[in-house]
């Protein structure tokens, strides 16, 4: 098998040399800093994942002020306490992307990140607290528990909001496939989840680099 060195050097062939792709490495955050993030920015992440998921980003992305006034900044608890004729009414809001399922999504999050603040004292609490060993417990939980969290966009939510966290793109797949870390492999089957979770975990403790970086190291190798 070919070594981990190796498929960094590959990468950053492929992204304009070694300091360049090094400095363009994703840095997670450390448990102070992500408990330091108020639950209104984790429920705009949220809803900024659910709104990217099978949508161009960019359209998402310029329309991000309007979505932040609409659902007023992301307040966990006004948002929880928004009515069904409230979201009716967004769905007519041109500001934002009028995709009503979604639009209920944000309201249940917001519901899922005020349990969480009365079990833990905050969201952010309640994901630094979560044990590095067992991401992808996280993950369930986020896809159980939350509403529209399942696929990469729970993941994605962790990732952006700097929790420490591999992905399971199209990219990173088929490099665990094709480099003989896994054969072929289900991201849907919790089996094979903890597979690939132990591939990370091994490769974290043999270079010592976090699982953000080792997933976009993997993907860029393709």
């Amino acid at each position: 098998m070919i070594s981990f060195e190796a498929l960094f050097q590959l990468a950053a062939s492929t992204r304009g040399g070694v300091e360049v792709f090094e400095a363009t490495l994703p840095v997670p955050k450390t448990s102070k800093q992500l408990m330091a993030q108020t639950d209104d920015r984790y429920l705009s992440m949220i809803a900024r994942c659910i709104f990217r998921a099978g949508f161009v980003w960019r359209v998402i992305d310029n329309k991000w002020p309007g979505f932040e006034t609409a659902f007023s900044q992301f307040n966990p608890l006004a948002v929880a306490h928004f009515s069904d004729e409230k979201l009716e009414e967004l769905a007519q809001d041109r500001s934002i992307v009028r995709n009503f399922t979604k639009i209920v999504a944000v309201r249940n999050n917001a519901v899922y990140l005020l349990d969480r603040q009365r079990s833990h004292g905050s969201f952010g609490q309640f994901i630094a607290d979560w044990p590095e060993d067992n991401i992808t417990g996280l993950w369930l939980e986020l896809k159980k528990q939350g509403s529209r969290l399942g696929g990469n966009s729970g993941p994605m939510m962790l990732r952006s909001m700097g929790r420490d966290t591999f992905l399971l793109t199209s990219d990173v797949c088929q490099a665990l496939v094709h480099h003989g870390f896994m054969k072929k492999f289900s991201p849907n089957s919790q089996r094979d989840l903890k597979l690939v979770e132990q591939v990370f975990e091994n490769l974290r403790q043999e270079t010592g680099r976090p699982l953000c970086q080792i997933s976009r190291i993997l993907a860029c190798t393709l």
